[in-house]
């Protein structure tokens, strides 16, 4: 693996409809992820949970050599799932009803959100809980489509950054800021409590089937992105660049 890059990988519950592909994909799951995805009453959330967990195993053993079946995790005190043992890989999950992604890199840490972009209304509902002062100064100053498009793109770079940290909603959400607007720079700052440097991120934001997507990585320099989607069971799909996205901050 080149370790300048980083990989996206996306997959579609949908895909896991069929009965047999359904079954073979769940033998692949730890006893204790079959149990959680069984909870689920409804069959597109058991799928949705599957796929997420399908692809994981699955993307990780694409970067090395242990097979799918056989990764094990632990998860920290906020509920951040990590390799067990470390091997030096790093990801992020993030799941929705129509679409499920994976984020992976090596030796830095990552963060992902997706978000149906129909959500809009609900996320500028909580605008007050959830964006601090100078983001809710940047959305009043939006025309109506530009601040519902805004207002998905902030929430996602908030949860990938708080998924990067491992931290989760412990992170005071209304102290920490993405400010700017794309296709024009986007600078994250962040209050003194917080503990960290904005410098040491670099972040994105891609589009992909109705969904909102932010990727966050640690590192200095802009990544390589390689995206890869995962149909159950066959060979994954490389996905060109194209169009190259833009890491923020530009500078």
């Amino acid at each position: 693996m080149q370790n300048e890059a980083i990989y996206l990988w996306f997959a579609r519950p949908d895909d896991f409809t069929d009965r047999e592909i359904f079954e073979g994909a769940s033998a692949l799951l730890s006893d204790s992820e079959r149990s959680r995805m069984r909870i689920f009453k409804f069959e597109a959330s058991q799928r949705e949970y599957l796929a997420a967990h399908f692809l994981v195993r699955t993307a990780l053993a694409h970067q090395e050599s242990t097979p799918p079946q056989d990764w094990r995790f632990r998860t920290n005190e906020y509920g951040r799932p990590s390799v067990d043992p470390a091997c030096g890989l790093f990801f992020s999950l993030s799941r929705r009803r129509g679409l499920v992604a994976c984020l992976i890199a090596h030796e830095h840490e990552v963060g992902l959100d997706l978000e149906s972009t129909e959500r809009a209304a609900q996320i500028i509902d909580i605008a007050p809980r959830v964006f601090s002062p100078k983001e809710r100064a940047q959305l009043d100053s939006m025309t109506a489509p530009d601040k519902s498009d805004h207002a998905v793109s902030l929430w996602t770079l908030k949860e990938a950054y708080c998924k990067a940290r491992g931290l989760g909603f412990s992170l005071p959400l209304q102290k920490l800021s993405f400010l700017g607007c794309p296709p024009g720079d986007v600078r994250l700052e962040l209050d003194p409590s917080i503990g960290d440097s904005p410098e040491r991120w670099r972040f994105c934001l891609l589009d992909r089937d109705g969904h909102r997507i932010a990727l966050m990585v640690e590192r200095l320099r802009p990544p390589r992105l390689e995206v890869r989607v995962l149909q159950p069971f066959q060979a994954p799909s490389l996905l060109p660049e194209n169009p190259l996205p833009t890491w923020f901050p530009l500078a």
